[in-house]
């Protein structure tokens, strides 16, 4: 008790709340991407709002615990807090993959919508867990890199393709093409040591990895949007005072607002670095769209099947 007291004690005379909490946030991307910088300046919001009660080291590309294990490493506590791509819980619960249906929602306006109807059912699920949804940020409507050019499908046949989920796996499965799971840290090796020669993901990712290296082609095919959402071990937050908590929500509700603002900027700017350093970006040949419409129709009734009424409510939703 003495000791505490003293503790406290000089926490106040050093100008510092008596009883600050430091928390460790594992971020999915490396530290120029818009959404590790979102978790950076959210960071920042928690420790003014607060007023120095809670602070939040960010800690990025994956580093302290990657993608599979995010999840579950904030559900023990390994970190109170962290962020993950919510399709990739999707083998957990199909319902997470409903943003990686290929053309379920491919504009930021139905990204939006799509996630304000799933969110509710999201948040339902994640507190049987201990966990709580704090904000999401999309990334931008998800193109095609190909080392040769293509036309429709049949380019595809047998071509090593990057997959970073269950839903992009099949994605591949569907276009002839030969899953390979790879990290968005791993994708320059995977393509310098022919582990890969296609994939799917965003311009941002493909700037991040310097995709100009190893592909010459990229098709922006805005097959859809798919978003990080940040989650909190609910036990964490409930240690926090009142004063910290509803910082933690007020610095979240920004980074939701900066986060999908800096997505639709990233998309343009992205892009337009992949045609300057040599890509060449074309939207989608004709037979692809055609065989994508066919894909994607093909997914949105399997991911029905699997995601059962949580698919329904949330295509009624949609409606």
């Amino acid at each position: 008790m003495i000791k505490k007291t003293l503790t406290a004690l000089a926490f106040t005379c050093l100008g510092l709340p008596a009883y600050a909490t430091e928390w460790t946030m594992s971020a999915h991307a490396p530290d120029g991407n818009y959404h590790t910088q979102n978790a950076v300046q959210f960071a920042a919001d928690v420790a003014r709002l607060s007023e120095g009660e809670l602070t939040i080291n960010v800690i990025s590309n994956s580093a302290l615990l990657k993608r599979p294990e995010l999840k579950r490493g904030v559900q023990k506590g390994v970190v109170p807090i962290g962020e993950v791509l919510i399709s990739a819980l999707g083998n957990e619960d199909a319902a997470y993959s409903a943003d990686a249906v290929p053309l379920l929602a491919t504009t930021f306006e139905d990204a939006q919508k799509l996630w304000n109807v799933s969110k509710p059912i999201y948040d339902e699920k994640l507190a049987e867990d201990g966990l709580i949804s704090l904000y999401s940020v999309p990334w931008p409507p998800q193109g095609i890199y190909m080392k040769d050019e293509v036309d429709g499908a049949a380019d595809f046949e047998g071509v090593k393709f990057r997959a970073y989920n269950a839903s992009t796996a099949r994605l591949a499965e569907l276009l002839g093409a030969v899953p390979a799971t790879i990290s968005s840290s791993e994708i320059s090796q995977a393509f310098s040591t022919g582990v890969i020669s296609g994939m799917i993901t965003s311009p941002t990712t493909g700037v991040d990895s310097q995709a100009w290296d190893f592909v010459t082609n990229y098709y922006d095919v805005k097959a859809f949007i798919p978003k990080n959402f940040v989650i909190v071990n609910k036990h964490a937050m409930d240690q926090l005072s009142d004063k910290a908590q509803a910082a933690l929500i007020e610095a979240a509700a920004l980074a939701e607002k900066r986060g999908w603002e800096l997505a639709i900027e990233a998309t343009t700017q992205a892009t337009t670095i992949l045609s300057e350093n040599g890509m060449t970006v074309t939207a989608t040949p004709a037979t692809l769209a055609e065989e994508f419409t066919g894909i994607g129709s093909t997914m949105l009734d399997e991911w029905k099947a699997d995601a059962g009424t949580d698919a329904d409510l949330i295509i009624k939703g949609l409606q």
